[in-house]
């Protein structure tokens, strides 16, 4: 027997499935949100604007290696379930301090050129470098 859309009730129970799944659809998209390489892309340079990112992800900094130009601010994302720091190793150029999962901080790099160790002062095995040029 066909379907049919003769009634009121199922008319709305097909509108609104149709718009369950526009919605859904939407939602998958890499419509500038946080998917895809966008952040990766935009964390291995300094930017137009001199901002540069670091992520936070499963214990990792992402990326561990970052080259920034004296004085760029960098914002770091932290996209884990736990508190994490990005702490200069040695003479405190920079440190974020506490940063909750979902939160982000942003420090300034220093004006010196240079290569600066960083970790997590709460998960010390977490490690990078930032590169100053």
């Amino acid at each position: 027997m066909p379907f049919s859309f003769s009634t009121g009730a199922a008319r709305l129970a097909a509108a609104t499935a149709c718009a369950l799944a526009l919605t859904t659809l939407a939602g998958c998209s890499n419509g500038g949100g946080s998917g895809g390489n966008s952040t990766t892309d935009s964390a291995t340079s300094p930017s137009r604007s001199g901002g540069t990112q670091v992520t936070i992800n499963d214990f990792k900094f992402q990326p561990a290696s970052l080259t920034v130009s004296p004085g760029a601010k960098v914002t770091v994302v932290n996209n884990d379930t736990t508190t994490h720091t990005l702490t200069a190793s040695k003479g405190g150029s920079f440190d974020t301090g506490d940063i909750a999962p979902g939160k982000s901080a942003t420090f300034t790099a220093p004006s010196k050129p240079g290569d600066f160790p960083y970790s997590c002062t709460i998960h010390p095995f977490m490690k990078g470098t930032l590169t100053v040029e």
